[in-house]
């Protein structure tokens, strides 16, 4: 069974713990919770995988990053694609409702959205 390598990093299974609820983003916390799961024995990388829906290849790809590279090399970093819709959409000042209008067409709106 693959297990994380603590004793490479200095840290304790109370450590993965602490960082899967800090973290700042869903994917992080996702990996640092299965980090913690599998260094306490209580389930196994292919057993989370599928609790969680992922392959068994991708959660134990995060233990392999870890061990390699530490807790740093599991924190989620953008690497391109489409933004986010939700980050282009504008809440209206006046109405208080979302806006499906583009960032250019809210530029030429007025504050009462029309």
């Amino acid at each position: 069974m693959i297990l994380p390598d603590l004793a490479k990093w200095n840290q304790s299974p109370d450590d993965l713990r602490r960082l899967a609820t800090e973290a700042g983003h869903p994917r992080t916390r996702e990996r640092f919770w299965a980090l913690f799961m599998i260094a306490t024995e209580q389930t196994n990388a292919t057993q989370w995988a599928k609790r969680i829906g992922r392959t068994d290849e991708c959660v134990m790809s995060w233990v392999h990053k870890y061990n390699h590279g530490g807790p740093d090399a599991l924190t989620y970093r953008r690497t391109g694609g489409s933004v986010p819709l939700l980050r282009l959409r504008k809440l209206s000042r006046s109405s208080k409702r979302w806006s499906t209008a583009s960032p250019r067409r809210m530029a030429c709106l007025g504050s009462d959205g029309r």
